[in-house]
């Protein structure tokens, strides 16, 4: 089993891939925008694109590492537990709306640069993509504090 100082490193490293891609896709969307059918293709090309190389595979290490330590501990700690609940629910929110949303994006994006203007059915998949996108804030926040500050939750204290 890997030692606790190895599972930490990685799922630092899981946190800052995973948080930066994500904050690189606020940045790039708030600065560029999508005025324009060009600029919507450069914008998303890029978001899918960093969604896989850092964002996804951030989220993996994370989860990766959560599992192995909760195996390698016998007292399974109440911030762990919740930990898991968080990531379930941004892994889920990833998986089933937001990766089959880029490739759909960028190519949604591609039929605006062909007829010239940013069509209805992108700017409304953009929506709701940045919507859900703003449903990760508040578990991602905890799911980060958890892991940093692995509090005593739920009775632990007085054990």
């Amino acid at each position: 089993m890997l030692s606790r100082k190895i599972l930490d490193f990685i799922a630092e490293i899981g946190t800052i891939m995973y948080v930066g891609g994500i904050l690189s896709h606020i940045v790039i969307g708030n600065v560029l925008g999508h005025p324009d059918p060009h600029t919507a293709l450069n914008v998303y090309t890029y978001k899918e694109l960093s969604a896989y190389i850092l964002i996804l595979p951030g989220l993996g290490l994370k989860v990766i590492s959560d599992i192995l330590l909760y195996r390698s501990l016998k007292q399974k700690p109440n911030w762990l537990k919740l930990k898991f609940v968080m990531i379930t629910f941004l892994t889920i929110n990833a998986f089933v709306f937001l990766v089959p949303m880029m490739p759909q994006l960028v190519e949604l994006a591609k039929l605006s640069v062909e007829a010239g203007a940013v069509s209805q059915e992108f700017l409304e998949t953009a929506q709701m993509e940045a919507m859900v996108g703003a449903s990760n804030g508040l578990p991602l926040l905890f799911e980060v504090l958890l892991g940093s500050f692995r509090p005593k939750l739920f009775g632990e204290r007085k054990k």
